[in-house]
């Protein structure tokens, strides 16, 4: 278990997560057949083609999926109870096939529950692409996670 406990949680803190994933080709398909998600932007190259993008996107649910994987280990392997809510999602930029991903979360409320017994984390996590060039990493999905933690045993 390498989660944290409610007590472990600093309100300001951003925890910049090491884990990074490629997205493939074949990530897009398997997630978009799973949940029978069949909009031809993310599966149909011809019809991708056409767009102003040029080419297939990722699906956004995929994205924000892998962005809350990637932020697990770090934050609430082993110490949650439950996710509460996802909130104000927003999708910046498109995400393509051979993006790199990496998150970071910033923690933004953390309050006990009313028994005293466990406690509510909200997080905004960010995701972002990885700059090839060394340039500045572009923001594809952002969010707030809300998550009811265990505390630490006594």
């Amino acid at each position: 278990m390498t989660g944290r406990y409610y007590e472990e949680f600093e309100v300001g803190e951003t925890i910049e997560h090491e884990k990074r994933r490629t997205v493939s080709e074949a990530d897009n398909q398997s997630f978009c057949d799973m949940t029978m998600n069949q909009q031809p932007l993310h599966l149909d190259a011809d019809f991708a083609a056409d767009t102003q993008f040029g080419e297939r996107l990722v699906n956004g649910l995929y994205t924000m999926s892998l962005a809350v994987g990637l932020t697990i280990p770090d934050t609430t392997d082993g110490t949650i109870v439950a996710n509460l809510s996802y909130d104000d999602v927003e999708h910046p930029n498109p995400v393509f096939h051979g993006d790199t991903i990496y998150a970071q979360s910033t923690v933004t409320d953390k309050r006990e529950t009313s028994d005293g017994e466990r406690g509510v984390v909200t997080m905004r996590v960010e995701a972002f692409t990885v700059d090839e060039d060394d340039d500045e990493d572009t923001l594809v999905c952002e969010f707030e996670r809300t998550v009811l933690s265990l505390k630490r045993p006594e």
